[in-house]
C-alpha cells in the first residue's frame, strides 16, 4: 500500500496511533546520549585487553562452545573473544545503517499528519546514537575489526533504499536484524553481566532503547499486513523465515577473514556457524518472539513453518515477548 502525500489522512486505527504517541513520548522523555551518558573516562569503564571477561561463552556463542575454542591458550581465547564482541558491534553498526536509509526512504511516502513519520525519525535518531555508541566502544577495545561479510557491507546501500519500497518487506527485515543482536545482549546480562563494564552499559543502553524499536516493529506489520490481500500476506510468509535466516547469518556469523586471521579449522567454523546440533538451537533461539508474532500475524501456515523447519529456525513460539530461551543452553 503506498499513501499519497497529499491525502492528509492517516488511515490507521486509533490504537496504533496511541501506541506511536506512546512510544515518541518515550523517546523523548527516556533516551539515552551515548556521550552523556557514558563517561567513557571513568576508571571503572576502561578498557583491559587482558580481562578473563573477554572469554566466550559456552552457552551464549556457538564458537565460544567448541572444543576447539575451550582447548585454546587463556591469552588466545581472550584474543579471540575481544575481536568477536568488537567485530559484533562494527556489524551492529552497519546494520542500523541500513535501517536508517530504508526507514528515511519510507518516511517521504507518507501524508501529513502521520503518526508513523513522527515516531520513525525518533527511532533513526536513536539508531544514530547506538552507531555512535557501538563505534566509540570498537575504538576503545583497539581492534582493527571489519564489520560485515564483504558483499553484504557492498550491498547494504541498495539494501536500505529498496527496502523504502517494499516497506512491509523493509519491517520484517529490521526484526530479523534486531532480534538476534537483542537476544545476545539479554542472554549475556542474564548469564550474570560477565563482560567488561563499558560492553554492559552499551548493551543495557541499547536493549532499553530497542523494546521500542521491536515493538513498533511488531505493531507496523500488524497494521499493514492485515490489509493486504491473500497473496500479500503469501509472500510475507514466506519472506519472515526467509529474512530470519538470512540476517541471522550475516549478522551473527563473523567473516572468512576471521578464521585466518586466527587459525580457525575449517570444520569447526562450520560447526559453529551453524551446523552443529547446539548451534543450530543457538540459532533458533534468537526467533521465539518472531514465532510469536508470524503467528499472531497469520503468517504460519503448512508451508512457511515447513520453511521455518528446514532453515534451522523452528521451535517453540514464546510465551511472552523477551522470554528467555528455553532450549539453547549446552548440555556437558
Amino acid at each position: 500500500m503506498t499513501l499519497s502525500s497529499s491525502t492528509g489522512v492517516d488511515p490507521f486505527d486509533q490504537e496504533y496511533r496511541d501506541l506511536l504517541a506512546t512510544l515518541s513520548e518515550g523517546s523523548v522523555h527516556q533516551s539515552f546520549d551515548p556521550f552523556q551518558d557514558i563517561d567513557w573516562d571513568a576508571p571503572e569503564y576502561a578498557i583491559d585487553p587482558h580481562d578473563r571477561r573477554w572469554v566466550l561463552s559456552a552457552d551464549i556463542d556457538p564458537l565460544g562452545a567448541t572444543q576447539w575454542y575451550r582447548d585454546l591458550p587463556l591469552d588466545r581465547q581472550i584474543e579471540i573473544g575481544k575481536w568477536r564482541l568488537a567485530n559484533s558491534l562494527k556489524v551492529g553498526s552497519a546494520f542500523e545503517s541500513i535501517l536508517i536509509r530504508g526507514m528515511m526512504q519510507y518516511i517521504f511516502k507518507l501524508p501529513n499528519g502521520s503518526a508513523e513519520f513522527r515516531y520513525c525519525l525518533h527511532e533513526m535518531t536513536e539508531e544514530c546514537n547506538h552507531i555512535q555508541m557501538f563505534q566509540e566502544l570498537v575504538n576503545r577495545i583497539g581492534v582493527d575489526v571489519p564489520g560485515m561479510r564483504p558483499w553484504f557491507r557492498r550491498m547494504s546501500p541498495l539494501i536500505g533504499v529498496a527496502g523504502g519500497y517494499a516497506h512491509v518487506i523493509l519491517f520484517i527485515g529490521i526484526l530479523a536484524g534486531e532480534e538476534p543482536i537483542d537476544h545476545f545482549q539479554k542472554a549475556v546480562i542474564r548469564e550474570g553481566a560477565n563482560m567488561p563494564p563499558a560492553v554492559l552499559r552499551v548493551m543495557q543502553i541499547h536493549i532499553a532503547e530497542e523494546a521500542r524499536h521491536i515493538s513498533f516493529g511488531g505493531d507496523f506489520l500488524r497494521v499493514h499486513i492485515e490489509k493486504m490481500g491473500p497473496a500479500g500476506k503469501a509472500v510475507c510468509a514466506l519472506a519472515f523465515p526467509l529474512a530470519m535466516r538470512w540476517l541471522a547469518g550475516e549478522i551473527m556469523t563473523p567473516p572468512r577473514s576471521f578464521a585466518r586471521q586466527f587459525g580457525i579449522p575449517r570444520e569447526v567454523f562450520r560447526e559453529a556457524f551453524w551446523r552443529s546440533e547446539h548451534s543450530r538451537a543457538i540459532l533458533s533461539s534468537y526467533f521465539g518472539d518472531m514465532r510469536k508474532l508470524a503467528t499472531d500475524l497469520g503468517l504460519m501456515n503448512p508451508i512457511s513453518r515447513q520453511l521455518w523447519k528446514r532453515l534451522h529456525i523452528d521451535g517453540k513460539p514464546s510465551r511472552y515477548r523477551g522470554e528467555p530461551s528455553r532450549d539453547a543452553r549446552r548440555v556437558g
